[in-house]
């Protein structure tokens, strides 16, 4: 089963310097029919203005993972860490006990575009944790990125959850296989894809789409003839 939350129906924040839409209710969005996907509490996807960025600010027992589009996102924080995130890169806060951070537009006079994604830890008031990881833009492939327990290279996250990514261009698809005891939520950050279930529903999606899949145990996504795609899959216990 899919069901598709379009772009459209996210909720905005739109300031001088940010342009945000949220997949769930966040800050001053609230919609009480979109309040999480199970332990997936937000997908926000943001555009930064050159030279601007989200001040020093605190976190507490949540696990954030930001995922840049384009563009370059400066971080700092009171662990100690200052990087840039490029495009492709994927960074993994587990706030903890508590964490102080920034995050800027790294890029030269270009605006920043991110997915910043939150998730339920399994556990409360752990000691707070920083991972950062550049993964090959080999486009075609799914690739998973976040995991339990640091899979293929993944970042390690405190939650049984699951992040892949899927990069292609015109024409390239693959499979991926589900549990279909587990959520499993996608999200693209750009471009289209054509995605089809094992039970054989389907559903074109373009930029800003997401899609809850359920009782599934496995999903294709293909690029349509001239475009390209950017593409997250979260799992999750549901």
């Amino acid at each position: 089963m899919i069901k598709i939350r379009p772009s459209a129906a996210r909720g905005r924040t739109k300031i001088d310097w940010l342009d945000g839409r949220h997949t769930f209710s966040f800050g001053g969005y609230h919609d009480p029919a979109h309040m999480g996907f199970g332990a997936l509490r937000v997908i926000n996807q943001d555009v930064i203005l050159p030279g601007a960025g989200f001040p020093t600010h605190g976190h507490r027992d949540m696990e954030i993972v930001t995922y840049v589009l384009r563009g370059a996102v400066a971080h700092r924080d009171s662990m100690g860490n200052g990087s840039t995130i490029a495009p492709g890169d994927v960074q993994l806060m587990s706030a903890g006990t508590g964490v102080m951070h920034s995050e800027f537009n790294g890029a030269d006079g270009e605006e920043t575009e991110l997915l910043q994604m939150w998730v339920i830890p399994a556990r409360a008031a752990t000691r707070p944790r920083y991972e950062q990881g550049s993964f090959a833009r080999d486009g075609g492939q799914w690739r998973i990125v976040v995991s339990p327990d640091g899979a293929d290279g993944s970042l390690t996250i405190g939650q049984n959850a699951h992040m892949y990514v899927f990069r292609g261009e015109s024409g390239a698809a693959a499979e991926l296989e589900l549990d279909p005891a587990r959520g499993s939520w996608m999200h693209v950050g750009a471009g289209a894809v054509h995605v089809i279930t094992e039970s054989g529903t389907g559903a074109d999606l373009a930029a800003g789409d997401g899609a809850a899949i359920r009782g599934e145990k496995r999903v294709k996504v293909s690029v349509p003839a001239g475009a390209t795609a950017d593409v997250v899959l979260w799992t999750v216990p549901d």
